[in-house]
């Protein structure tokens, strides 16, 4: 038999994992080695040289397109339909299995599967059933904790409670949503992984039958599993042991929701005889790239070992740039953008990559103000994220209380006891009297029109708003966004949702903050007679709006570096490497948590195929305080022959006696004309932002600037050569 077209489009190692015996085989593939290719030309083997029937192949993967992907290649592979063939992700094979043996799943032929937003709003119906205090038990935690409980295998009965009055009450909840969904034959995502394992455990003589039916098993991602979707594998797979796992312990980077890198790690113990073949040939990056990378990672314990490799070219340097603050960090990358497209190049080869999706709102600025067409792939543009809507909702209806549109977006956000039924008596009274929703809510309160409990909740919710209003006069732009957020109760609802999406929206709100800190209205619009809170509100709206390039524009690309697994660019800018942003700050002190931060800049390095710009910042405004940061251990842990530096590193942080011993900025920094006797802590006066004192300095000839503490305008940096500065 002719196998040439399975094997020979293969390298050593890919054809020794593809023709392997049958039995457990684990395939840990480096980034860019090839892994699709392994899995599609073991099915081919399979069918063709092993003669195994489509009909006993079960291949599962993490989502829908690389589902699709496989399936297509395969068929390309054989020239012939691959019908038979169960190729899909864990949900959709789990819920093939829950439709075609509903009755011995105890579900409803008809059962109706909940989406995540659907679910939150059963559990607040309990919560409400109940009479739990939102604000004591937040929905959205109580949600996490009953999908948390499903995905380690757990029903409410087999959780120990161990006397915890706080622990007993969830288990109530759980108890309570259990017998909703029951009842009214619901099933949410967890449910369908949970629900198909325990149809195996409860009904041998149909696991037995799929053991039989589905010979080989294949995975891919292996590394992403959570605990019951391993234990569903080592059901299905138990009695034949032929599991056919690819993955990457170095990409393991989904541990915050619940995927367990010790399944690839016990996967030789649990599966005795298994082969273990590496593919480390790398065909994405250049040499210097991969030299970087594993460099990084060796870092990491009990690692079970690669090292990428390349027969193609060195490749240029990984170049760093140091730069002043996070807009001169963005303005450098931007203009590197500029020059690359301006040599014919795409647009959409450069890619963004940055730890925490609060970052993207410079780049965005900087993008908008070139008119370079840019997308926020797999997120939102930043104004458009649901917490910036809600703190400006709060803004919004402080300033116009006729903007129903606010006023319904942040009556019950975050929750306060207020339900639809109290809105839609709002609503009805706005509607009837032909007056505003925050003026029908009083006449509500005044008449009540509600029960005692829900005018009461109206009430301070119209109190709430009325001091906002009267707080915000005589403040700052951003200590106007602050008192929102804070009054709103925004930040510490955030902090109940749990795992990286809590943390990032708390990071978001505190961007606001930095970012109505840093706004200055655009040169058209200073004619234009605008109190600064509506300047900026209005500039939040109009960016919210447009901007963001079409799907089909050819557009640079932002992200976060989750968001950048599985894609590749000719060149990346991984930007934000400094200590406390990446690896986070939450991350530092745990072992674990910080390996899996080496892990997600291993994963962000191995994304550039030709060219990767790294970028920290000597000074950044983070989580509402501006502070000096340090460079982030992850390029120190990158050896230097390998790095570029695009501007030596200044510390900005030096006094300026370490270079005249009176504290004078030297004329030779200042440019061509001296600038006298400006020393550390001198008094200036500025033209526009009057009276202040000097902090600090950095740079050299026509870039050096200087940092000026003004008495009303606050801390700035400004360019020696143009600041026309006068001492006092």
């Amino acid at each position: 038999m002719d196998v040439s077209h399975i094997l020979d489009p293969l390298n050593d190692a890919q054809r020794q994992a593809v023709s392997a015996p049958s039995g457990p085989v684990l395939v840990l593939a480096g980034a860019g080695s090839g892994k699709t290719r392994v899995l599609v030309h073991r099915m081919a083997w399979l069918i063709q040289v092993e003669q195994v029937s489509p009909f006993g192949i079960l291949a599962v993967t993490f989502t829908n397109k690389a589902a699709s992907e496989m399936r297509h290649r395969t068929e390309q592979l054989l020239n012939m339909p691959a019908g038979g063939m169960w190729v899909g992700t864990f949900h959709g094979l789990a819920h093939r299995l829950l439709r075609a043996h509903w009755r011995e799943a105890n579900l409803p032929q008809t059962f109706q599967i909940l989406d995540s937003d659907d679910q939150l709003r059963v559990v607040k119906r309990i919560h409400k059933a109940m009479e739990l205090d939102e604000a004591r038990w937040p929905p959205k935690q109580m949600q996490w904790f009953i999908n948390g409980k499903k995905e380690e295998g757990q029903r409410p009965q087999h959780i120990e409670h161990y006397n915890d009055p706080y622990l007993k009450q969830q288990i109530r909840v759980y108890e309570a949503y259990e017998e909703v969904c029951q009842r009214t034959g619901l099933v949410d995502f967890a449910e369908i992984l949970l629900r198909a394992h325990e149809l195996w455990l409860k009904n041998p003589e149909l696991l037995h039958h799929y053991q039989r039916r589905f010979q080989h098993v294949l995975v891919d991602e292996f590394q992403d599993t959570n605990s019951i979707q391993y234990a569903w594998l080592r059901l299905l797979a138990g009695a034949h042991g032929r599991l056919f796992a690819v993955g990457d312990d170095d990409q393991s980077i989904y541990g915050w929701r619940g995927a367990r890198i010790e399944n690839l790690q016990r996967f030789s113990e649990d599966f005795p005889g298994t082969l273990v073949q590496r593919l480390e040939q790398n065909y994405r990056s250049t040499a210097t790239i991969l030299a970087a990378a594993n460099a990084l990672i060796e870092n990491n314990q009990g690692r079970m070992g690669k090292n990428l490799w390349t027969e193609g070219e060195g490749g240029t340097p990984i170049q760093l740039y140091t730069a002043y603050n996070e807009y001169d960090e963005a303005r450098f990358v931007v203009d590197r953008i500029a020059q690359h497209t301006e040599r014919g190049n795409a647009r959409s080869d450069c890619a963004v990559l940055y730890r925490s999706n609060a970052q993207s709102r410079v780049f965005e600025e900087q993008f908008m103000q070139r008119g370079i067409p840019y997308r926020v792939y797999g997120g939102l543009r930043f104004f458009e994220r649901a917490e910036i809507k809600d703190a400006l909702g709060y803004l919004r209806l402080a300033a116009n209380r006729n903007d129903d549109a606010s006023f319904e977006r942040i009556i019950n956000q975050p929750p306060r006891g207020i339900g639809e039924r109290t809105v839609a008596t709002v609503r009805e009274y706005a509607k009837q009297f032909a007056i505003p929703m925050s003026e029908a809510a009083q006449r509500v309160v005044d008449e009540k029109a509600l029960p005692a409990r829900a005018v009461g909740a109206l009430a301070d919710f119209i109190s709430l708003i009325e001091t906002l209003a009267t707080g915000l006069t005589g403040l700052e732009l951003h200590e106007q966004v602050e008192q929102a957020v804070q009054s709103g109760g925004l930040i510490e609802h955030y902090k109940k949702e749990k795992g990286e999406r809590g943390q990032a929206r708390i990071e978001n709100l505190e961007e606001l903050i930095n970012a109505a800190r840093q706004y200055e209205p655009a040169e058209q619009d200073a004619e234009v007679e605008m109190d600064p809170l509506s300047a900026f509100l209005t500039h939040a709206a109009l960016e919210a709006g447009e901007g963001q390039a079409d799907i089909w524009e050819d557009c640079v690309q932002l992200m976060t570096l989750h968001s950048a697994k599985g894609l590749e660019f000719p060149l990346v800018f991984l930007v934000g490497l400094e200590e406390g942003l990446f690896p986070h700050k939450m991350s530092i002190d745990e072992p674990g948590r910080l390996e899996e931060e080496r892990r997600l800049c291993y994963v962000g390095i191995t994304r550039a195929r030709r060219d990767l710009v790294m970028s920290c910042a000597e000074r950044r405004r983070l989580h509402g305080t501006e502070s000096y940061a340090l460079p982030s251990r992850f390029l120190r842990e990158i050896p230097k022959q390998l790095i570029e530096e695009v501007r030596p590193q200044v510390q900005v942080s030096r006094p300026m006696h370490s270079t005249d011993p009176r504290g004078r900025v030297p004329a030779s920094i200042a440019g061509a004309e001296p600038v006298g006797a400006l020393q550390l802590g001198q008094r200036v006066h500025h033209g526009k932002f009057g009276e202040g004192v000097v902090l600090n300095y950095e740079g050299q000839g026509s870039h050096a600037r200087v940092q000026v503490n003004f008495k009303h305008a606050g801390a700035k940096w400004l360019v020696l050569a143009y600041a026309n500065l006068e001492t006092v």
